[in-house]
């Protein structure tokens, strides 16, 4: 793969705003290999993403800052520019179940992942045989029942220790506090076993079996304060009927989650997700 340069900015809509950014790139040699626009009528708000050729860019990522800021100003842009040579820096977060972090482990092997695993962290010891066969450190933290600031504390501390970029809950069984999730907030993914916002919180095999229905589905999602309720990044189903139990339809869910959170990475990584309140824009 090329290495790119990613643009992604967000505005308030407006005439102009695409002549007047792809002229600048075009000004300084951007040649653009992938162009995607959004424009939110509702909220009359603007987003775009652009893949340019690094090589053909003739600014440094700190030069560009610089020279981009009369047009920034101009319409009033928030943007961040990335570079596909430096892959994002992920910290894991697991409990007992392995298929979505196998999954991952997988899938960093490739040589176009975008993304390094850099640690583990979990609250139980049951994985770390199998993530430290790979080479990556791998940290346990328990979790008892009720206030555990201090162990979420030392999960803050090590993301910080191991240069996180990412922390990804790979069926990490433990709620976080919302003071946690502030502060990092925009970095934290989940996988949510359920089609969300249908079935939050524990058990939502079961609570999907209770209720009979014919579809069960998982969640990516950015983690925020509020329980299983932040923007969806992606979302997949498959189909069920009377015959299956709570435990069968887990079975059959394990499959999907891991797709799905695999999808949610990928787009993560490869700066493909905006936020915009609680919805993301996500230029596939």
């Amino acid at each position: 793969m090329p290495r790119l340069l990613v643009l992604t900015m967000s505005c308030p809509d407006g005439i102009g705003i695409v002549a007047s950014v792809t002229r600048f790139l075009a000004d300084h040699g951007g040649w653009i290999v992938e162009a995607n626009y959004h424009a939110d009528e509702k909220d009359k708000w603007f987003f775009m993403r652009q893949a340019i050729l690094a090589d053909s860019f003739h600014l440094s990522v700190d030069e560009f800052g610089d020279r981009f800021i009369p047009i920034a100003d101009q319409f009033g842009i928030s943007w961040k520019l990335s570079d596909t040579r430096h892959k994002k820096r992920l910290v894991l977060c697991v409990s007992k179940q392995d298929h979505c972090l196998s999954d991952l482990f997988h899938r960093w092997k490739s040589p176009d992942a975008g993304f390094d695993i850099v640690a583990v962290l979990s609250n139980h010891e049951d994985l770390r045989s199998f993530v430290e066969w790979h080479e990556v450190p791998f940290v346990c933290i328990p979790v008892g029942p009720g206030v555990n600031d201090p162990a979420f504390e030392e999960m803050a501390r090590l993301y910080g220790r191991f240069g996180g970029e990412g922390m990804i809950l790979a069926r990490y069984m433990r709620i976080l506090p919302p003071w946690f999730c502030e502060r990092f907030d925009g970095q934290i993914i989940n996988i949510h076993h359920s089609f969300l916002p249908s079935f939050v919180g524990a058990r939502p095999y079961h609570q999907a079996y209770e209720r009979g229905v014919k579809l069960i589905g998982a969640t990516c999602h950015y983690v925020t304060g509020d329980l299983d309720a932040g923007p969806i990044i992606e979302q997949d189903v498959i189909r069920v009927d009377h015959g299956d139990s709570p435990e069968g339809m887990a079975r059959l869910g394990r499959d999907i989650e891991r797709i799905v959170l695999a999808r949610g990475v990928q787009y993560h990584v490869e700066d493909r997700v905006l936020i915009h309140g609680n919805k993301t824009i996500v230029f596939r």
